[in-house]
């Protein structure tokens, strides 16, 4: 028994990649899961109904992560229909990769507001209901570049390093409520977002793994998935690499 069974958990950016990995995982461990996201992919009606089959509880809801009042009555609305939020993954992001003197000003600020006050909105979100309740489970992914930082990505590094700051700062703030807020920091793992790097980028990512390869969507979700469970209780402010020892 991990303390996840039955536990109303939010995902964002929930249709794809990681985000469904960690839904699948959240799902397997016993938890309903809403899945957040702008846009779902085609086949996750199909995947819903699939779980559905295996008695697995997932739902979708269409919410974009920079829209404030959205995310706020969004939240509202899950925490209405299901009881309570217990657990928050915000995995919503976006990438525009340029050279600092080929970035536009749109560039920075739309990765910005996705991946940094994307995740500000849902957590200010969730944050009076599990105060009230004393007791939650916050969990931001975040990126090795946020730690390292990348040529080309000054914006997305810039994003997942404030999301690490953010991350220490709310567990400060809501530690004694009994809600734990942690960080995961993926290194190069296996998805879309990845696919649309050329094969020497992806060259140049393995020659500084150890492991000599990229981690998959279900080694990041298990890590999600241990944190929001009650293994994880004294766990708080923690910044957890998943990188094949990227960074070290």
């Amino acid at each position: 028994m991990t303390g996840i069974q039955n536990k109303i958990a939010v995902v964002t950016g929930g249709g794809r990649g990681i985000g469904r990995a960690i839904v699948v995982e959240l799902l397997n461990d016993g938890a309903t899961v809403i899945a957040y996201d702008k846009v779902f992919p085609d086949d996750f009606d199909s995947f819903a109904a699939g779980c559905a089959k295996e008695e697995k509880k997932v739902f979708k809801k269409v919410v974009d992560v920079t829209d404030t009042d959205g995310v706020q009555k969004s939240i509202d609305e899950t925490a209405k229909e299901f009881g309570t939020v217990d657990i928050l993954v915000n995995n919503a992001g976006i990438t525009r990769d340029r050279l600092l003197l080929r970035m536009t000003e749109e560039d920075w600020d739309i990765v910005l507001k996705v991946n940094l006050k994307g995740a500000f909105n849902t957590i200010k979100a969730v944050a009076r209901i599990m105060a009230k309740q004393r007791s939650g489970k916050i969990i931001n992914i975040s990126s090795v570049v946020g730690v390292m930082g990348n040529a080309g990505q000054a914006n997305y590094s810039a994003s997942k390093a404030g999301l690490i700051g953010l991350t220490k700062s709310i567990a400060k703030e809501l530690g004694g409520r009994n809600v734990t807020v942690n960080c995961v920091a993926p290194g190069f793992v296996d998805t879309e977002m990845t696919h649309q790097l050329t094969d020497e980028q992806k060259a140049a990512f393995l020659t500084v793994i150890p492991l000599k390869r990229a981690s998959k969507p279900e080694e990041v979700a298990g890590v999600v998935s241990f944190l929001a469970s009650s293994k994880a209780d004294y766990i708080t402010g923690q910044v957890i690499m998943v990188d094949g020892g990227m960074v070290m």
